[in-house]
């Protein structure tokens, strides 16, 4: 029984390359369940001073209102703890992630949730997990040293315990379907 993640990232939802290469991944996966998350759909919001404190707050010490703060992160920190595999589309706008999707990092990264800091460094809490992401960039190639979107997805995955991480250009997949 396999789990999927499938987030989209893309703000465009007609004519998306991202969006379409994950659809094609999505279908070769066959998963017996599939977790949403259209971050264009319902946009998430920004962390702010309020939210930034409460994460640290101990479980034990949080009221009503301070759970209410952390409701959404908790929501979305669940769907990344039953997902055996994580489907991103990456469109690359101005050579790094969309807003929508470091809004998405944002609330995931949690000190004692989905990583801990030790002596020798933070690890990572979501292990035992694999990561799928279609990278799709009008102009600038995967991997090239302006590519900061890559990268930063590829850092952030492997800060919360996720290692095994493919990268795919998305506009080969979707010229895989027209072929």
């Amino acid at each position: 029984m396999t789990t999927v993640l499938h987030i989209n990232a893309s703000g465009a939802r007609t004519g998306s390359i991202s969006r379409a290469a994950t659809a094609q991944l999505l279908q070769n996966l066959s998963p017996t369940r599939v977790i949403t998350r259209d971050l264009a759909e319902k946009p998430l919001p920004q962390v702010d001073e309020t939210w930034i404190t409460t994460r640290l707050i101990p479980d034990t010490d949080l009221t009503a209102d301070d759970q209410d703060v952390l409701a959404l992160s908790d929501t979305l920190i669940a769907e990344l703890k039953q997902a055996d595999i994580v489907l991103i589309g990456l469109p690359m706008y101005n050579f790094g992630m969309p807003a929508a999707l470091k809004a998405w990092i944002d609330l995931i990264a949690r000190p004692k949730v989905t990583f801990s800091y030790t002596e020798d460094g933070p690890v990572g809490l979501l292990e035992g997990k694999k990561a799928i992401v279609a990278v799709a960039s009008g102009g600038v190639p995967v991997g090239a040293p302006m590519d900061f979107a890559t990268p930063h997805l590829q850092q952030v995955l492997k800060f919360v315990g996720i290692d095994d991480i493919t990268v795919h250009t998305a506009k080969d997949i979707v010229a895989d379907l027209a072929a």
